[in-house]
């Protein structure tokens, strides 16, 4: 153990509860091992039906599974010693008081309205509790904060940022001169929704301060409430102490599973593209809501949730409840107030049509996403019909990447897409199932089509023409014409540029017409695609009334 460790292990030890300090923890199973295992009373069989996931069930888990550390390790940046599983951030605040606080003589310092938790959690361990409530704009009062620790004998301080049920975040130089200022007391600062927040998480410094944990949780960005899994985060010595008191196996074999394949590598960019739909959202609710003459007030939020004040609390609830929603009542701690969470675009509508907001009101735009698994590819991809801000593509493939980027800019569309595919064998199935992928997205943003254009038409480049048609009639067909001069361009095949379109006319169901002359291959492949979202442009537009383009009424 290096000089530092020992020192961060004795500093640790002195400040934990003398009896965490002083005993050995419970000796649970470490890591798998191929002897055999007859040490811990297990049943020899697997539970039937035993297929390929309940094969290991009948054995007790790993404490802290090493693949499953490895990974969080990753996608938090920090060594995998410096992380606590258990099941959910709150069983982290809960063993960090249980590991830290003597019930009766030590506190915590909290800053109301904050997580509630954080008081349930320090009662049950029988801490005393120092309250610095947010100030007017429920910011935290940092004169106030320093004062109460001057005062009084803290040993937590318990911070959340952003901060539930108000939705700011914490200043990152404040949580900095709390943990230099006060060098034997414990911040805490829970990142539950750091994901959806501007400011980045503060996990990046927990080496510069020992005395600093943050929590973080799986439930809300990755979407896995209902498996219960979140971590601390803080120094090693913070960590072994919080490992004596974990309770035994607190990560069962299924919940390990779910939290690897959500986390693997190919689902991030699904991750990602949520996350972009949710931030959209989010906004889409900051500026709709005041129209609403059942709401006063809604406060800057960088969370998933938006706090608002109710005109008239009787009239807003029954209105709520006329259509089924529920939202979060903070009035017992916040008079007149509540939380809504923000929803998938759909949801966020109906919660429109239930505050009274028109739909005349209300920018609605048409967005959608699609995800592809297959053994070659995995792929996501969200579509804006409505707002061409935001294109970002990764194929893998650089030329192929510059194509797709064409349909969007000359659709006048935002297009979110991410692919991995094997590449390493060659770029058929990349293309190919991005194609469908795209298609499908586009289809499903299109919706019932009403008031849309239906008809595209187009288009010279240089040397080369291209005359492309488009009907978004539902039937998928598919002609090409051209001859292309060479055989790639780059790593992109020629012969896959017709290939795209035909796949991309199957999974949106249009009819797409595409003649195409030149001298330059690359010219005529972008030409291709430029022609395609220029002729996708008048298209996909909508006009002045919600008509749909067809006698037959459907399309």
């Amino acid at each position: 153990m290096s000089n530092v460790m020992r020192d961060d292990a004795v500093w640790a030890n002195g400040i934990a509860r003398p009896v965490i300090a002083g005993f050995k923890a419970y000796s649970a199973r470490g890591a798998s091992t191929d002897a055999l295992h007859l040490d811990a009373n297990e049943s020899p069989w697997a539970p039937p039906p035993a297929g390929p996931n309940e094969a290991a069930y009948n054995r007790y888990p790993a404490q802290q599974p090493p693949v499953l550390m490895k990974r969080l390790s990753g996608l938090y940046g920090v060594a995998s010693e410096m992380i606590m599983l258990g099941r959910g951030a709150d069983e982290a605040i809960d063993v960090l008081l249980r590991t830290f606080c003597e019930a009766g003589e030590d506190n915590i310092l909290i800053c109301p309205p904050s997580f509630g938790y954080f008081d349930i959690a320090a009662q049950i361990q029988g801490a005393g509790i120092v309250k610095v409530p947010l100030d007017q704009n429920y910011d935290v009062d940092q004169r106030a904060v320093k004062k109460a620790l001057m005062d009084n004998d803290i040993k937590v301080v318990m911070l959340c940022s952003p901060n539930n049920p108000t939705g700011n975040s914490i200043d990152r130089a404040f949580v900095k001169s709390l943990c230099i200022d006060n060098p034997d007391t414990l911040i805490l600062v829970d990142e539950a929704y750091v994901e959806f927040s501007k400011k980045s998480s503060l996990s990046n410094i927990i080496g510069e301060y020992r005395n600093l944990v943050i929590t973080r949780t799986l439930s809300k960005a990755y979407g896995l409430a209902g498996v219960r899994a979140g971590v601390a985060l803080a120094n090693p010595a913070i960590i072994n102490l919080m490992l004596k008191v974990l309770p035994p196996y607190p990560v069962p074999r299924p919940v390990e599973q779910a939290v690897m394949k959500a986390l693997a590598p190919s689902a991030m960019a699904v991750h990602d593209t949520r996350l972009d739909i949710w931030k959209a959202e989010r906004t889409r609710l900051l500026k709709t809501l005041p129209k609403s003459d059942l709401i006063e007030k809604i406060y800057p939020s960088d969370a998933n949730f938006i706090l608002l004040k109710a005109k008239d609390e009787k009239a807003l609830l029954a209105a709520l409840s006329r259509f089924n929603i529920r939202i979060r009542d903070f009035r017992s701690k916040i008079p007149g107030h509540f939380r809504i969470s923000v929803g998938t675009p759909e949801e966020n509508d109906l919660l429109f049509s239930a505050l009274g907001i028109t739909r005349e009101q209300v920018k609605n735009e048409r967005i959608a996403e699609a995800f592809r698994t297959t053994k070659e590819t995995d792929i996501s991809v969200r579509v804006n019909l409505d707002d061409p801000s935001n294109v970002a593509i990764e194929t893998g493939l650089g030329f192929f990447d510059h194509m797709l980027e064409q349909i969007a800019k000359h659709g006048g569309m935002g297009v979110t897409l991410k692919c991995a595919g094997d590449l390493h064998i060659d770029s058929h199935h990349s293309v190919e199932d991005t194609a469908l992928a795209f298609g499908a997205a586009l289809k499903q943003a299109l919706g019932n089509k009403a008031g849309i254009g239906r008809y595209g038409f187009v288009m010279p480049m240089d040397e080369t023409q291209a005359r492309v048609a488009i009907d978004l009639s539902g039937r998928p067909a598919f002609v090409f014409n051209g001859d292309f001069p060479s055989q790639n361009v780059g790593e992109f095949a020629a012969e896959m540029c017709p290939h795209f379109f035909l796949s991309l006319s199957q999974a949106l169901g249009a009819s797409i017409q595409i003649d195409v002359k030149g001298d330059n291959t690359h010219h005529m492949i972008e030409a291709c695609f430029k022609g395609v979202g220029r002729a996708l442009r008048p298209a996909i537009s909508r006009g002045p009334t919600m008509d749909i383009p067809s006698t037959k009424g459907v399309i």
